[in-house]
């Protein structure tokens, strides 16, 4: 039998591209455009479809299935009661891939009806360095873009150009929200493309500074990747023949500051929060969720599981994230205005052991390089500085060495790692066979851990514990 889908409400005909999007993936698809899917039933917002960009070659399979459908996809949202919803997602009414069309791209950034960029480009994908925080000016592709700017390479290279055509042909002021997890993501997005605007034109830095506002924002939803395995179940769930259908949990957040110089779409209507300042919200979920995703992930996957469901039900799991929640973050985070942190942490709880959902614990630990600068560091410096209980932030340490040391869980099946953003000294630092020049890996040097003693002991310990007796042995004894 055949599952029921909620179908478009609205004439897609009448609709008009008024947000540019750059990176159209998975969570793009389950965040953005699904509160523009349910905003576009009421006809007074038809000027705020989605037009897609997507610039990599390894979009390929996105794009192509997109497009075979008319940029129509189902997104299934799973219940932590057991229930699951879907829905034909309809707000993407164009996608245009820079691999097919330079050009398009390109000008689609000056359209005098694009009032909002929005992007989802990954954490790394601002290419910030690590221990300076600053943007990488000598990047080989960003120096190609500096002076080939009509032949972009990266994303700085097409916003560049694609502002400089709007610019000149005065199609007007232009808000960029990214939607990507960083603190202050306005913020940062603001100043690294502030950086190579001016590298590259100061007539058109000085034009953005006036014309383009970066509002900050926190978004949330978890979205897993989508396996061959998970296309063939959808469909057959669903009953559809979808090349590219997404699933997700059926939590949902976006907090945006109001800043938009252009106009925007009445989020608010379909649940989006509007603030003056992100901070406190952000705070909560980088230090709260994505923290305790990544305080999970590496020593979880080395005990052998591959799906967060399923770790999460292994009562020491839980324990591990219910702790280092209680203990070592809610003492540096304050609860945003009408937020009950209980519930928030004990709704994370839920959110993470979701069945329905099970997402890939391969997904949470890729790329950690480019993670524990932004989820982790800021609250252990203050744990350090309170000197505080250094237990479950060194044994998550700990795990991520062996992980990327030596490549093999506890069960002696061997994986393969996806951290693109380490260095050739990062690389070196793993390797050592002295723990403690991994504590020099450009990801942890906005805190100085050599010189932290506490922690250091509780690390050296946890590296050999791990080693000689497996994670879970090390693991029951934390809890106990």
């Amino acid at each position: 039998m055949k599952k029921q889908i909620i179908s478009l409400s609205y004439n897609r005909d009448h609709v008009t591209s008024g947000i540019l999007h750059i990176g159209v993936g998975n969570f793009h698809r389950a965040h953005l455009a699904f509160y523009m899917n349910n905003l576009l039933s009421d006809s007074s917002q038809n000027q705020w479809g989605i037009c897609g960009l997507n610039l990599l070659q390894g979009d390929e399979r996105i794009v192509k299935g997109l497009a075979k459908q008319d940029n129509l996809y189902t997104l299934t949202v799973c219940g932590r009661k057991g229930e699951d919803i879907t829905y034909e997602i309809g707000s993407i009414i164009d996608h245009i891939w820079a691999v097919d069309n330079r050009e398009a791209v390109i000008n689609k950034f000056a359209d005098k009806d694009v009032k909002i960029i929005t992007c989802t480009i990954t954490e790394g994908g601002y290419n910030i360095d690590k221990s300076t925080r600053e943007f990488i000016i000598d990047d080989e592709d960003v120096q190609n873009d500096l002076v080939n700017p009509s032949n972009p390479k990266t994303v700085f290279g097409f916003v560049a150009e694609g502002l400089r055509r709007r610019m000149k042909n005065a199609s007007g002021p232009v808000t960029f929200l990214s939607c990507d997890n960083l603190q202050h993501n306005g913020d940062t997005a603001k100043r690294v493309f502030a950086t190579f605007f001016s590298a590259q034109d100061k007539e058109l830095a000085a034009w953005v500074e006036q014309n383009v506002t970066f509002p900050n924002s926190m978004v949330d939803r978890i979205t897993p990747s989508t396996t061959p395995y998970d296309v063939k179940r959808l469909n057959e769930l669903n009953g559809t023949n979808d090349e590219v259908p997404v699933y997700c949990e059926d939590f949902i957040q976006w907090v945006i500051e109001d800043n938009f110089i252009a106009g925007r779409p009445a989020w608010e209507n379909v649940g989006v929060e509007f603030t003056d300042d992100v901070t406190a919200f952000e705070n909560m979920k980088l230090s709260l969720l994505n923290a305790s995703h990544t305080v999970l992930s590496y020593p979880s996957y080395l005990s052998g599981y591959r799906k967060v469901d399923e770790a999460m039900h292994d009562a020491r799991f839980e324990q591990l994230l219910r702790d280092y929640m209680d203990m070592d973050i809610t003492p540096y985070v304050p609860a945003p205005k009408n937020t009950d942190l209980n519930l928030y942490k004990q709704t994370l709880i839920e959110r993470f052991g979701n069945r329905l959902v099970s997402d890939q614990i391969s997904r949470l630990c890729a790329d950690g390089a480019s993670k524990y600068p932004v989820y982790v560091m800021p609250n252990l410096g203050m744990m350090i500085r309170d000197n505080a209980d250094m237990t479950r932030v060194a044994f998550s340490f700990a795990s991520y060495r062996h992980y990327l040391k030596y490549k093999i869980d506890d069960k002696g099946v061997a994986f393969e790692i996806n951290d693109p953003w380490l260095t050739t000294a990062d690389l070196k630092m793993i390797d050592s066979d002295n723990p403690i020049d991994f504590l020099g890996l450009s990801s942890f040097t906005s805190v100085n851990l050599k010189n932290a003693t506490s922690f250091i002991e509780s690390y050296l310990f946890m590296v050999d514990e791990i080693k000689n007796k497996g994670v879970i042995s090390v693991l029951d004894n934390i809890i106990k």
